[in-house]
């Protein structure tokens, strides 16, 4: 049997549950919440809503489910049976002293979240379990030594459970959740066509989203591929960073950039079959970047908090690759590929601080191992940024 992998979102998820009546945790498919929601919760009676009989009879008769499985209950892959949040809100205002007596948890943030704003709002915790983080696999000893094979293996946990081979297991993956989820949302009438835009949104990891020229790619209308994108940020396939919205007198970009919310899934989709692909491949400093930024994602969201992440990019083509909010103030955190450091990285970290005036001390995270700081930044190596 393989070891459980601790999971920093653990200490966030047993306050809430000494909070709230309800715990609602949503990720992606295989990210991990079933196993942690069992192994935090032991004595709660367990339904899964993808098996076919529990869904039925969730969906008949739903009182009849929860007077089989009484609480204290999980609800796994609710989202399957969103009705059900409804008389979830009958039992926990029957007994509305009871914390902790309600885990829920869902692999489609979009539907789930509406229905849990509509039904449960101020009855439930709502938190974000993402894939494996560097520093939970450094903790259990299952951190690979190069960025180019974390980005090989991704940070699903199965993956490291099961000793899987990451090119099946990505495969796998793609074909039985990202198809078969995104199918179950949205009508896809040209499965190549999908295939062909999944490949190209991982060819512009880091870039700024443009539909226009996906469109002519792909063949399908950005109206099309608008709702496409849509439903892979709630399935938490992909997510968008957005600019810095606050005016410091200059032009400022609009659209927001694209990252995937694991990098293993990028490098299976760009056909990156091994570690030393990757190094040799153009795209090796996005997929660095992306890997870093999906850090940055996950160190907010294992702490329970809304990512509040951007980037900043003005009219000048100036960009400083990150934006994260640290003690009430903002960090630029500037994100390089390279194994050696050069005064030129702060470059856009200087130019940030003169026009926003916040002289907070910048990053620059990188793959070199030397770490250390000046006046105005700290260098660091990505298996310690987060």
């Amino acid at each position: 049997m393989s070891k459980f992998i601790e999971r920093q979102l653990q200490a966030e998820m047993l306050a809430s549950a000494g909070e709230y009546p309800a715990v609602t945790v949503v990720g992606p498919r295989q990210s991990g919440k079933t196993t942690l929601v069992r192994k935090l919760f032991p004595d709660h009676a367990y339904v899964n809503l993808e098996n076919p009989e529990l869904r039925s009879l969730a969906q008949t008769d739903p009182k009849a489910l929860l007077n089989r499985f009484p609480a204290p209950v999980i609800l796994d892959e609710i989202q399957r049976v969103p009705e059900l949040l409804s008389w979830l809100q009958v039992g926990i205002d029957e007994n509305p002293t009871v914390k902790g007596h309600w885990i829920i948890t869902g692999s489609n943030q979009l539907k789930l979240r509406e229905s849990v704003t509509q039904t449960l709002a101020g009855r439930t915790a709502l938190l974000t379990l993402l894939p494996l983080s560097i520093r939970e696999l450094k903790a259990a000893g299952k951190l690979k030594p190069t960025f180019q094979e974390i980005i090989h293996y991704g940070c699903l946990p199965r993956i490291f459970d099961q000793n899987l081979r990451p090119a099946s297991a990505w495969r796998d993956y793609y074909q039985t959740y990202v198809e078969r989820d995104v199918r179950q949302l949205i009508e896809i009438q040209n499965q190549i066509s999908f295939e062909r835009f999944m490949r190209l949104l991982a060819g512009r990891v880091g870039q700024l989203v443009n539909l226009h020229a996906l469109s002519n790619d792909v063949g399908v209308s950005s109206v099309t591929l608008s709702k496409w994108l849509s439903v892979l940020e709630s399935s938490f396939i992909i997510f968008r960073l957005p600019p810095f919205h606050r005016n410091f007198g200059k032009r400022i970009t609009k659209s927001p950039k694209l990252y995937f919310v694991d990098p293993g899934l990028a490098g299976y989709l760009l056909n990156l079959e091994t570690p030393a692909q990757i190094e040799r491949d153009p795209l090796m400093g996005g997929l660095f970047e992306n890997l870093v930024v999906s850090e940055a994602l996950k160190s907010r969201t294992n702490e329970g908090r809304q990512p509040n992440l951007y980037f900043f990019r003005d009219h000048n083509q100036n960009e400083v690759d990150l934006l994260y909010p640290e003690g009430g103030s903002t960090i630029p955190v500037e994100i390089k590929s390279a194994q050696t450091f050069d005064k030129s990285f702060a470059r856009n970290i200087h130019y940030y601080q003169k026009v926003s005036g916040d002289l907070s001390q910048g990053r620059i995270i990188y793959n070199g191992e030397t770490e250390f700081e000046s006046d105005t930044y700290r260098v660091i190596n990505f298996k310690s940024a987060f």
